[in-house]
């Protein structure tokens, strides 16, 4: 079972994502947090494999979390779901694994979900309604 660490400062987008990725065979969501801070304080309990987190958020934002995460626990995934594609270079050179544009299909949720799983092969570079997904190379 893949844990998954759903982070945003809006409780309706956790809700609704959780909502979502809850149904899908393998995956549980096992902790939220609304915003960085809270997110670091819940990994060192939950040991989720994948953090699902947005960048604009208050007390600590996504780009310093993920510094964060990564230098404390470099094994968990991080994927940056944000409504803000202009911080992708800066996501991806702060260590994240992976960045999605809110909006995107659930099915792009769930494929990186599942390529991080190792259950389906991921791709470099992908373009699906104008929704813009990249991944390390380190990652394939």
């Amino acid at each position: 079972m893949t844990k998954i660490m759903i982070v945003d400062d809006s409780l309706r987008a956790r809700c609704a994502l959780k909502a979502l990725i809850s149904q899908q065979e393998g995956i549980t969501v096992t902790a939220e947090a609304s915003n960085g801070q809270e997110a670091i304080q819940n990994i060192s309990e939950q040991r989720p494999d994948i953090v699902i987190m947005d960048i604009r958020m208050p007390v600590m934002d996504g780009l310093e979390a993920i510094r964060a995460i990564k230098a404390g626990w470099s094994q968990v995934k991080i994927i940056i779901l944000t409504m803000y594609p202009e911080h992708q270079a800066e996501a991806m050179a702060a260590g994240a694994d992976a960045f999605l544009v809110k909006g995107c299909p659930l099915g792009d949720i769930t494929d990186l979900i599942q390529s991080f799983q190792g259950w389906r092969p991921v791709y470099s570079l992908f373009i699906r309604n104008c929704q813009m997904i990249s991944i390390p190379p380190q990652i394939l």
